[in-house]
């Protein structure tokens, strides 16, 4: 093996590049379906680099796709399940997702699992890449605090990928999944982002990934159990979500 190939470090994106992929997220927010060339029309870029960004990013434009039955190969696709579903309490449909994070100097990758009828955020995990193991993690998690009849996610390699189908098949949990480039089909969490990245990411401009572990903590529990939600009466999401109570020590 040649030395220049085994002591290559791949080199980080420029500081122009990240300051662009923070305004494609901001416009993301705004316009989800706006497509690359619209992105390049608005931001007054080159529509190429602007699609190696997007990719980078795991951001699509959505929109209504045709051939939509036919899933890509050698992964398995399950049909979206929650179509005129009325959800009736906690615990009957989990989601999960992942969005890009902005650094001042870098980016992450944040997942979550999130209960739909108490909206409250089960279980998250950052990572530096796309790799499937931090929405798994995510997901064992959420286990530690019940587990749901139904479990919805979109058609992204991190799950649809067996290692992370497995744990929901073994507890028997029906599995659903979107439909390609539906922006509806899990406007919960799609909601939870806008919520963090406008309150908390963009006015934070955090320097660090441990900093920025620590906010979203803080903001997670924030989320949880003092902010009140308007669609749930001004109630919070640990007003509605059973939490399992913590065993008490016995005395020594």
């Amino acid at each position: 093996m040649p030395r220049s190939s085994y002591y290559y470090t791949p080199r980080g994106e420029s500081a122009e590049n990240l300051r662009l992929m923070r305004r494609i997220d901001e416009l993301y927010l705004l316009r989800p379906f706006f497509g690359s060339r619209k992105m390049a029309v608005e931001l007054g870029v080159n529509r190429k680099r602007l699609q190696r960004l997007m990719r980078l990013m795991g951001l699509e434009a959505h929109y209504t796709k045709p051939r939509l039955s036919q899933p890509a190969p050698g992964h398995a696709v399950y049909p979206y399940l929650l179509r005129g579903v009325v959800i009736e309490a906690p615990n009957h449909v989990w989601s999960t997702d992942i969005t890009y994070v902005p650094m001042h100097g870098g980016f992450l990758y944040l997942a979550a699992v999130m209960d739909w009828f108490s909206r409250f955020v089960l279980a998250w995990e950052l990572s530096s890449t796309m790799e499937t193991g931090f929405c798994v993690a995510a997901l064992e998690t959420a286990f530690a605090l019940g587990q749901p009849r139904i479990f919805n996610s979109d058609q992204g390699a991190q799950f649809t990928s067996q290692e992370f189908l497995q744990p929901l098949l073994d507890r028997d949990i029906q599995i659903s999944m979107d439909g390609r480039g539906r922006a509806l089909d899990n406007v919960f969490i799609e909601r939870l982002w806008r919520s963090l990245k406008y309150e908390l990411i963009y006015p934070g401009d955090f320097s660090d990934g441990h900093t920025l572990a620590s906010a979203i903590a803080e903001y997670f529990h924030f989320y949880n159990h003092q902010r009140p939600h308007q669609a749930l009466g001004y109630k919070t999401p640990a007003d509605l979500f059973p939490l399992p109570k913590r065993k008490k020590k016995a005395p020594p």
